[in-house]
């Protein structure tokens, strides 16, 4: 039974996901910063105010305290704006150059494995001459 365990927690998955769930607490961290003391000044000195907890209306006596709901708002609308600004849209970029010289109809050279273009008939890597691929 131990030895079971022992199996289950070194298996990649299990790993992979600790490591995944270290590095997002850190990156959530970060990104907590990054509008907490950049994007939230950045409101206050347009709008005047950072913090609207203190708005409320009453109805028939019951109070209403719509601010903490702002502040929710705006802080959820702040993270959002920066992971995709500053995560999403740089590794979509990134990955759209990485697939711009992919060739789908590429083939793998037998000496050293890497990709070569349809058209070439020697390997860039280790030079090795390539049938055509009639």
């Amino acid at each position: 039974m131990l030895k079971d365990f022992r199996t289950f927690l070194l298996r990649g998955n299990v790993v992979d996901l600790a490591v995944g769930i270290v590095i997002g607490v850190a990156f959530g961290a970060v990104v907590t910063a990054l509008v907490a003391d950049l994007v939230t000044p950045i409101i206050a000195a347009i709008i005047g105010k950072h913090d609207f907890s203190s708005l409320t209306f009453t109805v028939n006596g019951s109070i209403f305290r719509y601010g903490a709901f702002l502040n929710a708002l705006v802080a959820f609308v702040s993270v959002a704006a920066a992971v995709f600004f500053f995560v999403v849209r740089p590794v979509n970029a990134l990955l759209a150059r990485r697939q711009r010289g992919h060739d789908p109809e590429a083939r793998t050279c037998p000496e050293c494995l890497s990709e070569i273009p349809a058209a070439a008939s020697r390997c860039a890597y280790c030079t090795a001459q390539i049938a055509s691929a009639t």
